[in-house]
């Protein structure tokens, strides 16, 4: 294998001291960008990835791949539930197991160390990060240096029962007002699924940090320190549990409720609005998951707080493994893996490989703002990028996990009951001494 691998580096390193600007040969090989003469045959890449139809729609097509560049390929699907302990197993194991890697985005920064740099390959191949939505692209980058492709990428959207619902809320004000009018119109179904959960993977700060944001408060302060604690974001916490405690408009489950409990219940017709990633749209009106049929399902940007909308967007990107032994195949498998018409094709084809593929999730400027996307996904593209105009990210550093958890344990807490200021006082202390841990306060 090493003598393959350097081979096949030899071989391209003399093409491209050939020609700095290379031409490259027609057809796909042009399209994708991809270097011909096949200088990697008989590699194979080991891919790990989490189950999704959308990269399944991506596996069913890389016998194209294949037959481009001589490259094999063999996948790993994980469920996301397990994917951070095997990122995690791969990191410490470190012997290249798996070439390419897909995570979140958050746990990137903590397993930095052997995710490999592609911003010089990107200058060389012409390839650049403006072709994503500013926080999809921040999301796969590390201290200003890019780390992968941002390949799973999601907005925020609120999704609502048109069948109850005539007018989608605009403002949090208008989901309380909504709420409490459905608990009268219709008491069997609760107004609002939420998820307030302290599962590990914490999901319960995902609506949460609209709500901070949008009140001008942050995670972080200039100097690094804990910042939500200030009396702002103190007041917009208040505020998003109240959605549970004191308006009582959220799903009576919703302190037990990860983010697929609050999606069955949307489901299964026993919630009535859920504020959520874009991608679940598809399976709301699946007949073979859902109750709920396509008409009654409809869906909008996610409601303003205090005047202002800021919505998390979240990315779960592709990266190659330092460790691997083919990072010169595995970049060749990202650049046709991330091309733009994939992209595109594979949120508007419906059958791959003789299996039904449905799919809304595009992560290219191109492909939210494409007509022909938007047509066959019912406009939920456009929703999704006037979503992502004023759209952030998590923190990627390397101690957010563990501060995250902290911050998860308040919110959790706080909605049981708690005292939601002393709650988020507390985390912020905590969060302060992680970071002098850290050295970085």
């Amino acid at each position: 294998m090493r003598k393959r691998t350097f081979l096949a580096s030899v071989a391209v390193g003399a093409a491209m001291a050939l020609s700095p600007i290379m031409s490259l040969a027609e057809g796909h090989l042009e399209k994708y960008n991809l270097l011909p003469g096949k200088p990697f045959e008989g590699t194979k890449l080991n891919i790990l990835s989490v189950v999704t139809p959308q990269f399944d729609g991506l596996m069913l097509r890389d016998e194209e791949f294949t037959e481009m560049t001589g490259i094999e390929l063999e996948w790993t699907f994980i469920p996301f539930g397990s994917l951070q302990e095997k990122i995690n197993a791969e990191g410490v194991a470190a012997n290249g197991t798996f070439d390419v890697v897909n995570y979140l985005d958050s746990w990137g920064p903590p397993n930095a160390h052997w995710l490999k740099r592609i911003d010089e390959l990107m200058e060389r191949d012409g390839i650049s990060m403006d072709r994503y939505p500013a926080a999809f692209a921040r999301s796969a980058q590390y201290e200003g240096e890019t780390m992968g492709f941002p390949l799973r990428a999601h907005p925020q959207l609120m999704f609502y029962r048109k069948d109850l619902i005539p007018e989608p809320p605009k403002t949090w004000e208008d989901v309380v007002r909504i709420g409490k009018e459905l608990k009268e119109s219709n008491p069997d179904i609760a107004p609002l699924a939420l998820y307030y959960n302290n599962d590990g993977n914490r999901q319960n700060l995902f609506i949460w940090i609209n709500f901070l944001w949008a009140a001008g408060a942050d995670i972080f302060n200039d100097d690094g320190s804990a910042a939500w604690a200030s009396p702002e974001g103190i007041q917009a916490t208040k505020d998003y549990i109240a959605l549970h405690t004191e308006h009582q408009v959220t799903n009576p489950n919703s302190l037990a409720f990860v983010e697929q409990d609050a999606r069955q219940s949307f489901m299964q017709g026993k919630s009535a609005m859920i504020p959520v990633w874009w991608w679940a749209y598809s399976g709301f009106y699946n007949p073979d998951s859902s109750t709920l049929t396509k008409d009654q399902v409809g869906f909008t940007g996610m409601p303003s707080y205090q005047g202002t909308t800021k919505t998390y967007a979240i990315s779960m990107p592709f990266s190659i493994s330092e460790y691997s032994k083919n990072q010169d195949a595995a970049w060749e498998f990202l650049k046709w893996l991330s091309n733009p018409e994939m992209d595109k094709a594979n949120a508007i084809e419906r059958e791959v490989g003789g299996k039904s593929i449905v799919n809304n999730v595009v992560t290219h400027i191109s492909s939210l703002q494409d007509p022909d996307v938007n047509a066959a996904n019912d406009g939920i593209q456009a929703a999704a990028w006037d979503s992502l105009k004023e759209s952030d990210i998590m923190p990627q550093i390397a101690e957010w996990p563990e501060i995250g958890d902290i911050l998860s344990a308040a919110i959790a807490e706080a909605a049981a009951g708690g005292d939601v200021e002393q709650l988020m006082k507390d985390a912020a202390e905590r969060a302060d001494k992680v970071l002098r841990r850290a050295g970085r306060l």
